[in-house]
């Protein structure tokens, strides 16, 4: 409780600041006419503030001296301030004035949504707004305080659909002639602020409409350059009223819109950048058409880093989609499909990703799953071997220069040396082949399986030349040994050579004594394993052999002839009762009809026999001379000669028949090379790994009897004790797939074990 000496120190102290007070508001006046000026000025002040319904009053013409002289009194007085917190109280209460047409506004655009209606609404509220701001000349806190009321109160009764309706008003502006009082409109009710985003949206849709309708399936000529263009003549002039309009001249413009434009380049990239991603595919496909494709690809990479959706694409695609020639992994990744058509795809894959990214990050990150699936096929390499040398369609391409293999290796002392790309693993630099060629040799570990298999192609293709000229393939030779090396061709470079000595040689011989058959006479040592059989030519074919046998020694005293009878081809005369034939067959269809010539009735078996040869080889080559009406099978496996043609059993003579003189083929012509046989002559490479490998079944057998299941890399583990292995776990895998094809064991989830 205050004591009666603190009541009169508190009633001193209020009686003060209100003497302070009015000496303040009577600004020193006599009497109390400065606080009669005061409340005048206050009365007008408010009067002039108020904020007023403008569907039924007019706007109040003012004294401006009257309002200067005013707002100077409230001024000295320092009661400016409660003159504003009056001012928003009045603005709270009348702000609900603007509630129903804003609404009414709103209920006719839902009905009809025809944006010019949310056009007339702002206008309206603008006239709300312009009848209730405050003169500049009250200063900007006043200003302030009036914006914060009025746009707080206008958006809480915007309803939800209001952004969306504003969007369209926005988007239906673009192509139209400006216009400057709507946008400032906009504003000056901070509508660009808030909806800045949706403002902004409309060109991002624009331009995503803009690449759909243009771009899609459009890889011919360059895209990136147009979009631009379009931006500059249509999106860039729309742009000035929304964020550029107080520029003065042009080069404000240009400033103003510098940061916004960025944006809209960056997107403009960013949707081309996407659309080419999910084309990926498709562009790869059609390449080289589709380059200017890539090439807009490669910028737009360069603008928005989305390297790593691309990787991810392309990954995802190889795995479930290779083609409509690059279908999808299901048909395209099993062994029923072609490898040629999987390495088209693969190397089309090389040229386009070296094209967007020269490095070879992205084809590094891509292509590990194509890789790992060729590395698994038998016959990958034979597939690459022959396009090396003119057989493997458009895997190599005729413009590409020809330079050795190679791996690039980092050089620090370079002066054009830049660093990785970021994304690139701490593994890319170890293999990053330079050009397709040396990519494809990459697959493997070793390019050694190249040259064998080089040499295993390269012998089939000289012994199936029948003319004498090796011009093509020595040109192969000089081109692959720019790239594998000079070390490497020398095998081939022998083998060419016999060639040309071999025919040198049946020359001399035939001089000396001619003969009806012209051998290809090769050196053993130097040539791929050629496929071996134990045919015992029979009657006359014996006897050229030794003959031609006899001459050589003659010629090549250091040197013999070592037969492989049941390679090459002969063309026979056979003379019949009624007809005569010319036929172009195997050596085992030769020599069995010569037995023909000794008896006219044979039994599978005794022919087997008198050939040493499997009867089942036998069956085919007696079916040959059955399909062209030779000999016929009169009861199971008994075979009789028919000197007289039964009636419609024949294929037809190949000129008409002579007389018989007697059952002796009169005419026989050895050719040196194997066209039509279906074995080839030469073992492939894997036939010679294969057969290699099979000295390690025992060991494998071993291992898995006593261990029971096992993964491939703990098998090959194992097998480096055995003496002498040096295979790769590639080459181990060929061997296993291999013996599953054989039933001799199974393979579970990537475990191995032996059939049951």
């Amino acid at each position: 409780m205050a004591t009666p000496l603190g009541e009169r120190a508190f009633a001193e102290h209020v009686k003060s600041k209100l003497d302070a007070t009015f000496q303040k508001i009577n600004d020193g006046a006599p009497g109390v006419s400065g606080l009669a000026k005061f409340t005048k000025a206050w009365m007008y002040g408010r009067e002039f503030l108020f904020p007023r319904d403008i569907r039924t009053q007019e706007r109040k013409e003012f004294d401006q001296e009257a309002f200067k002289e005013t707002f100077e009194i409230l001024g000295k007085s320092k009661q400016l301030w409660r003159v504003i917190e009056t001012f928003t109280q009045d603005l709270r209460r009348q702000l609900p004035l603007i509630d129903e047409e804003v609404l009414e506004f709103m209920r006719q655009y839902q009905e009809t949504e025809d944006v010019t209606i949310i056009r007339r609404m702002i206008m309206r509220v603008a006239e709300w707004w312009k009848a209730w701001a405050p003169v500049p000349e009250l200063g900007s806190p006043i200003m302030t305080a009036f914006n914060m009321e009025f746009q707080t109160h206008f958006f809480s009764i915007l309803p939800p659909t209001f952004p969306s309706a504003f969007k369209a008003l926005c988007a239906s502006t673009l192509g139209q002639p400006a216009d400057p009082e709507m946008w400032q409109t906009f504003e000056t009710l901070g509508l660009l602020d808030r909806y800045e985003n949706l403002v902004a949206s409309v060109c991002y849709e624009q331009i995503e409409a803009r690449v759909q309708e243009t771009c899609v399936g459009e890889w011919s000529q360059p895209m990136l350059s147009q979009l631009r263009s379009w931006m500059a003549d249509d999106i860039v002039q729309w742009m000035i009223m929304p964020y550029a309009r107080a520029a003065r001249n042009p080069e404000e413009t240009r400033s103003m819109l510098h940061g916004v434009g960025s944006r809209f380049d960056f997107h403009v990239c960013k949707t081309l950048c996407d659309l080419r991603t999910t084309e990926i595919f498709d562009i790869i496909v059609d390449f080289p058409d589709s380059m200017p494709a890539l090439i807009d690809l490669k910028e737009c990479l360069q603008r928005v880093d989305q390297r790593s959706e691309l990787v991810s694409t392309l990954r995802s695609l190889y795995d479930h989609l290779l083609i409509e020639l690059l279908a999808n992994r299901k048909r395209l990744l099993h062994p029923g499909a072609d490898t040629k058509d999987i390495l088209h795809q693969y190397v089309s894959m090389i040229r386009c990703l070296r094209v967007i990214d020269p490095p070879g990050v992205l084809l590094h990150k891509v292509a590990d799953p194509v890789r790992r699936y060729l590395r698994e096929r038998p016959d990958t390499i034979r597939s690459i071997v022959s396009s090396l040398v003119g057989e493997g369609g458009d895997l190599v391409d005729e413009n590409e220069p020809i330079q050795p293999l190679h791996v690039q290796v980092e050089d620090y002392s370079d002066p054009n040396w830049e660093p990785e790309a970021i994304d690139a693993g701490p593994e890319f630099r170890t293999n990053k082949p330079s050009d397709v060629i040396s990519t494809l040799v990459s697959i493997y570990d070793s390019k050694d399986l190249f040259v064998k298999e080089l040499q295993v192609l390269l012998a089939q293709r000289l012994l199936a030349i029948t003319d004498g000229n090796f011009d093509k393939e020595r040109r192969n030779i000089e081109i692959l040994k720019i790239r594998f090396g000079e070390a490497a061709l020398q095998v081939c470079e022998v083998m060419l050579r016999d060639m040309t000595d071999s025919r040198r040689i049946d020359q001399h011989v035939q001089s000396q004594k001619p003969c009806l058959m012209h051998p290809t006479i090769i050196s053993k040592h130097f040539w791929p394993p050629l496929q071996t059989g134990k045919l015992q030519m029979p009657g006359q074919y014996k006897e050229i052999l030794e003959t031609y046998s006899k001459e050589f020694t003659a010629f090549k005293q250091d040197k013999k002839l070592r037969y492989l009878p049941q390679l090459g081809t002969l063309d026979l005369t056979i003379e019949l009762t009624d007809r005569t034939l010319d036929v172009h067959v195997p050596p085992l269809e030769a020599a069995v009809i010569e037995l023909f010539s000794t008896k006219d009735e044979w039994i599978l078996d005794d022919l087997s026999k008198e050939l040493n040869v499997d009867s089942s080889a036998v069956r085919q080559a007696l079916d040959t001379w059955v399909d062209y009406g030779v000999v016929s099978e009169d009861k199971l496996h008994h075979f009789v000669l028919l000197e007289t043609s039964e009636s419609g059993s024949a294929a037809g003579p190949s000129r008409p028949a002579a007389p018989r003189t007697d059952k002796s083929l009169k005419e026989f012509v050895g050719k040196p090379a194997v066209v039509e046989n279906e074995a080839a002559p030469v073992m492939s490479a894997q036939q010679q790994e294969a057969e290699q490998m099979r000295v390690y079944w025992k060991f494998i057998e071993g291992m898995l009897t006593n261990l029971g299941t096992l993964p491939l890399d703990r098998i090959q583990t194992m097998l480096r004790f055995a003496p002498g292995y040096s295979r790769s776990i590639e080459q181990l895998g060929v061997f296993m797939e291999a013996a599953r094809r054989e039933g001799l064991v199974v393979n579970t989830n990537g475990l191995w074990k032996l059939s049951k």
